[in-house]
This record gives C-alpha cells, sequence and structure tokens, in this order.
C-alpha cells in the first residue's frame, strides 16, 4: 500500500487536502489528509498538487509507416513528462490509416510493449468503409474520426457529406468526431505572412463546417464532437444545438488558448496548424466558451513532423506542415494562462483529464477516486521555467524558450512511477473503449 498525503489535491472537482490509498494499480480510498493509514508514504511538499493523470484524446503519433514523424516510444515518453498517462491515437498520418480492423491491429502491433503511458485509439472514417465503422467499434476503438476538408495525407481522403458515417454509427450509438473546415471557403496560401494564411482558412470556413456536422447529428441522432476547435464565432451555433438535444461535444486546444495571430512572426511556420491560431478577441471568446461549459474540453492535437517539413527555411506558410507539437507542455501551457485570467487548476484538471476520459469511454480514467486506476501527477502551480528539453522526437515547438507555470515534478501510472528520462521497460497498456 501506498498512502500520497497531499495537502493541496484535485478530488471531484474542487483542491482539497487529501491522502490518496494506492493498492496495486487502483485507488483503494481518498480519505481526510490526516487519516490513519497502513503504507509506504509520500507526503507531498506545500507547493505541490496532486492532480489525476491527464488524458489527452487528440494525438497524431504517426506509427508506422511515419514513425521519423514521431513514434509510441517518444510520444508516450513526452506525455508521461507532461503528466499525461493515457493518450489516444488518431487514425491517420500512419501507414496503413486505421480505417478498418486489419490496420487497428497492425497499428496495436506498433504499439505493443512500447509506450510508457497507456494508448487507446480512434477509428477512422473516410468515403466508401461505413460498412468498416461498426468492426472497428467492436473492436474497441473508441470513435471513428473523418476530415470535411482534405487531411493533408491522400491516403486519408475527407467525407463530402459525414450523413452516410452518421446513419450508421448512430445504429451502434458510437461517436463520430471531425475536423470541421469547409474547403469551398478556404483558398490556397502561400508565402511568409502570417496574416494571408490565417486570412486563407477564415473563421466562416469551420462554422459553415460545423453546421452542417451539427444538421446530419440533428438529423440521424448520432452523437457527435468538434475538436480543435479555433473559430470563437461557432460558439452560438454550437450552444444553440445542444440545447435542442443535438448531442455534441467539443474541444480546443493550448494553442487556441494561450496563442494569438498578433505574436506570431512572418516566416515563422513552427505556429501554423489548421484551422489556425486566430486573433486575441477570439482568443478571449474561446475562453468564455470554456467558463461557459459550450467548450468540453481541451486537448493537444500534437501533430508533429520532421522540421524540413515546417519548411523554416523559407518560411512559407503555404508549402509547410500544419501543426503544433505540444503534447509534453499542454498542462503548464493551459495553466499559464488560465491562471492569469483567473481560472482554478481544478478546472483546469476537469478540461484535461475527466472530460476527455469520459469523451473517450475510459471510466477508470481522469479521476481521483475510489476504484479509479492509480494514475497521479505532481504539480507545483506556481513553478516557473523556461521551456528547454523535450522528450518529443523532434522538440520543434512555437513554444520553445517561452517562460511557462506548473512544472510536472512527477508522474504515476497505475500505481508505479514513470521517468521518462530512464530507459526501461515501458508499462503503457493498449487500452480498448470502456476499460482502463
Amino acid at each position: 500500500m501506498i498512502v500520497l498525503r497531499a495537502p493541496r489535491a484535485v478530488v471531484d472537482g474542487v483542491e482539497r487536502p487529501a491522502a490518496v490509498l494506492v493498492a496495486g494499480e487502483r485507488i483503494e480510498a481518498v480519505l481526510p489528509l490526516d487519516a490513519p493509514a497502513a503504507g509506504r508514504e509520500v507526503v507531498l511538499a506545500p507547493d505541490e498538487v496532486l492532480v489525476p493523470g491527464l488524458v489527452d484524446s487528440h494525438v497524431h503519433v504517426n506509427e508506422p509507416g511515419r514513425t521519423e514523424w514521431e513514434g509510441f516510444a517518444t510520444a508516450t515518453r513526452a506525455a508521461a513528462a507532461g503528466g499525461v498517462t493515457t493518450i489516444v491515437d488518431m487514425p491517420l498520418n500512419s501507414l496503413p490509416p486505421t480505417v478498418d480492423v486489419a490496420a487497428l491491429e497492425v497499428k496495436r502491433a506498433a504499439a505493443a510493449g512500447r509506450c510508457a503511458v497507456d494508448v487507446a485509439f480512434w477509428g477512422g472514417a473516410v468515403p466508401g468503409n461505413e460498412h468498416q465503422l461498426r468492426a472497428l467499434h467492436d473492436a474497441g476503438t473508441v470513435g471513428v474520426k473523418c476530415f470535411l476538408i482534405d487531411s493533408g495525407v491522400p491516403e486519408f481522403p475527407p467525407l463530402p457529406d459525414p450523413g452516410p458515417a452518421l446513419a450508421e454509427i448512430a445504429a451502434f450509438d458510437g461517436l463520430l468526431i471531425a475536423h470541421a473546415e469547409d474547403g469551398a471557403l478556404v483558398t490556397a496560401a502561400a508565402g511568409r505572412r502570417y496574416a494571408d494564411f490565417v486570412a486563407s482558412r477564415p473563421a466562416a470556413a469551420e462554422d459553415s463546417a460545423i453546421g452542417l456536422l451539427l444538421r446530419r447529428a440533428r438529423e440521424t441522432g448520432a452523437r457527435v464532437h468538434v475538436v480543435h476547435l479555433s473559430s470563437a464565432s461557432a460558439l452560438p451555433l454550437l450552444a444553440a444545438a445542444r440545447a435542442d438535444g443535438v448531442r455534441v461535444t467539443v474541444e480546443t486546444c493550448p494553442h487556441y488558448l494561450a496563442l494569438t495571430a498578433e505574436e506570431v512572426p512572418d516566416g515563422d511556420t513552427r505556429f501554423k496548424c489548421c484551422p489556425p491560431v486566430r486573433g486575441d478577441a477570439n482568443r478571449d471568446a474561446l475562453w468564455r466558451g470554456l467558463a461557459d461549459g459550450v467548450i468540453d474540453m481541451v486537448v493537444s492535437d500534437h501533430s508533429p513532423c520532421p522540421p524540413d517539413l515546417k519548411r523554416l527555411d523559407t518560411g512559407d506558410f503555404g508549402a509547410a506542415w500544419g501543426g503544433i507539437s505540444s503534447l509534453q507542455l499542454g498542462l503548464p501551457v493551459v495553466w499559464t494562462e488560465a491562471r492569469r485570467r483567473g481560472r482554478t487548476l481544478a478546472e483546469v484538471v476537469t478540461w484535461m483529464a475527466a472530460r476527455p476520459a469520459a469523451l473517450v469511454g475510459l471510466p477508470r480514467k481522469g479521476r481521483i477516486a475510489a476504484g479509479a486506476d492509480a494514475d497521479l501527477a505532481v504539480v507545483a502551480p506556481d513553478a516557473e521555467f523556461t521551456v528547454g528539453e523535450l522528450h518529443h522526437r523532434h522538440p520543434l515547438t512555437p513554444y520553445a524558450g517561452r517562460r511557462l507555470r506548473g512544472a510536472v515534478r512527477r508522474t504515476w501510472l497505475r500505481g508505479a512511477p514513470v521517468d521518462p528520462a530512464v530507459d526501461g521497460a515501458p508499462r503503457g497498456r493498449l487500452l480498448t473503449r470502456g476499460t482502463a
């Protein structure tokens, strides 16, 4: 038995003192701080907070097929260093993409025995694979992802209309998550001016695609989830649909909450992502959407690539790969901005642990509670650090050199400490929906 005594712990969405009893891989009980309990004691420092391990439901690992972009070993070490104890791998950028059960098995084989944290998987919805969606669901994927615009890789084409996939998914109460941009409203971008790139992917493109997704969800009754919301102007549409009974959830990402278009230097393609980082007023509105509950959660959309694909040599936003590497940094990035805005660490943990776990159907993850997996992290919320060493395969990030608050000091996966700097036998498991 391990007894973690934390003068500050995030339990049931609030910060309070607690003694957390860990027996084997599970939390046995959550007791008052000074409650008598037998076991090896771990006492947190006064400046530390015990939080549940985060759940990042939007990670592009890219293995197999594009392991030179990332990979399960490097991605999961980065996750552990950032207090993330469960990731969910996206179905694209790997080869083959996870659009059928055979491809899922290839991916699971590539991940087996190589993960420092637990890993679950999304399936993919592409034109013509509607008959594969139930099988992917039955095989334990947490849902399926589609693009409503070109994905950037030819082997994962977009759905011109998500209706047929949603009709199939509704029959077994699955979940469709969507990259929502309307290609008809997106124009080609080229050159070094960031303002030109943002103009090429306007908020109206997101709003239009989200509108289509919501109409099809209303018609079919299926559950849908909007990934990486960038456009704050879509919030009223989403709120109205939810009030009307549409089963929709929404995520945004650390970069949309922390960065602004005004600060992106021309030619600095480390900041390129799709949809793009928008202006300061839009960022403020996204924070209001989180506070109001229209946006449910915050996840990374970690989408790395080899440095040459970022085209830092030319600074051409049109030619550069779109994706921001932030898996290791999500918590401090969000907390630094949340703290400035008067939000609490307990709120941040809810957005980044409990709600992603609920979305993907992993009931033993994302919370400190009796019966939950003993996935835990120790955070020093006031501790400042400069972004330096990263465990991602390619430490190329717009946060390089940035001062952040919220140092992650320790991480436990199912009751055992994880040190991403030490090579050892990885303990991460491959998860299926409904289990941990």
